[in-house]
């Protein structure tokens, strides 16, 4: 028997009703929205004590007063400046380290750099300096003022006494290998130009302080060397003649010596040359002719050289003997070798020495023109023709 089911009651499954009649499901209510709350006030925030920024992060906001802030700013800003001159500290003191190891550096390349020329003594005494990494010119004043410097670079002082300029150490060094190169190409003694341990070169020092270029040198060299020293024996011999100061192991000293103009000196060689043109030649009879210093002089002024001197000197030795016979026999005034320079020279007084020399000869002439035998050829030949 069929159970009942109550009027409007859906079957299982919620399919159709049994009577075939379509069932509407009922809507369900909506659900009532609650109404909004009104919106509160928010609460006032108390206000913060008035803290600078500088200290804001740190200090809570706890209401300190005016003096405990002002306390803890101070103390801030103190901590603040410690550690800005512990920082200032280290960089300072890693800077000197750096400056220390760049002067290690610096001693080391300095060191080996003058070691090399023999100047390894003015650079140790710096080293602490050096190390310290001063400037440039720190150092240049630091270096010229040391005792080894002034030794071995002593000609500077002599320069600015005399009113040159003090070299410079690379102008100095290079004055001085310009002199020993000279001094050994004209093969002067080693002692002239020989170096200490400081590679100094005490013979030098006279020279540039008295600014004698490295050409003057050379100049002054051949002057005593070769047209001295070297010369025929006659010419020295002349010299110390002319100089007895100046012996003949003197002239390389006194050549050399820059208080000697180098004028004064080219005088006194020419003069020797000339003088010993003269001691070098002999009259017929075997006299040996000489001259003066004064008479030197005065042909060198005129510009006789030692060649042209002993060429005339040769000349005046082949007659002269002839003349002082021939003026003796006819009791003219004696016929002298100033003479003979006075005319072969060209010297003031040579009209009259001519005509001196040519009336005696006329003289000659006219006494043995007279006398059978005898003829103007022969008698230039025989008596008169040296002369």
């Amino acid at each position: 028997m069929a159970t009942k089911r109550p009027v409007g009651a859906l079957p299982k499954g919620g399919g159709p009703a049994a009577s075939g009649t379509k069932l509407v499901q009922p809507t369900p209510a909506p659900t009532p929205k609650a109404a909004p709350k009104a919106a509160s006030k928010p609460k006032p925030t108390p206000k913060e004590p008035t803290v600078p920024d500088i200290i804001a992060p740190i200090i809570p906001a706890t209401g300190l007063t005016a003096e405990q802030i002002a306390a803890q700013l101070a103390a801030i800003q103190a901590a603040s400046a410690a550690n800005a001159a512990e920082i200032a500290k280290q960089q300072a003191a890693a800077e000197i380290e750096a400056r220390k190891k760049a002067g290690q550096s610096a001693y080391d390349i300095l060191l080996a750099e003058f070691s090399q020329y023999g100047l390894a003594s003015l650079v140790e005494p710096l080293k602490t300096l050096i190390q310290s990494g001063p400037s440039p010119s720190e150092l240049t004043l630091a270096l010229r003022a040391t005792d080894a410097y002034k030794k071995r670079f002593a000609a500077n002082p002599e320069r600015i006494k005399r009113g040159y300029t003090a070299l410079n150490e690379a102008s100095y060094l290079a004055l001085e290998d310009g002199y020993q190169n000279v001094m050994r190409n004209y093969g002067l003694p080693v002692s002239y130009y020989a170096k200490d341990s400081m590679g100094r070169q005490a013979g030098f020092e006279i020279l540039i302080g008295g600014d004698v270029k490295v050409p003057e040198l050379e100049e002054r060299i051949i002057l005593g060397k070769n047209q001295l020293l070297e010369a025929p024996v006659e010419t020295r011999q002349a010299f110390t003649q002319f100089f007895p100061n100046i012996t003949e192991g003197d002239i390389l000293g006194y050549v050399l010596n820059p208080d000697k103009g180098l004028s004064e000196i080219k005088r006194k060689v020419s003069a020797a040359q000339i003088g010993g043109a003269f001691l070098g030649t002999k009259t017929t009879s075997g006299a040996t002719l000489t001259t003066s210093l004064g008479r030197a002089e005065e042909l060198a002024r005129a510009g006789v050289t030692g060649t042209t001197a002993k060429q005339v000197a040769t000349a005046i030795g082949g007659g002269l003997e002839r003349g002082r016979q021939l003026t003796s026999f006819y009791q003219e005034p004696a016929y002298t070798q100033a003479m003979a320079e006075e005319e072969l020279f060209n010297l003031p007084g040579q009209t009259k020495a001519k005509e001196k020399r040519e009336k005696v000869i006329g003289l000659e002439k006219a006494e043995f023109g007279k006398r059978t035998g005898f003829t103007s050829g022969a008698l230039s030949r025989d008596r008169a023709g040296s002369y």
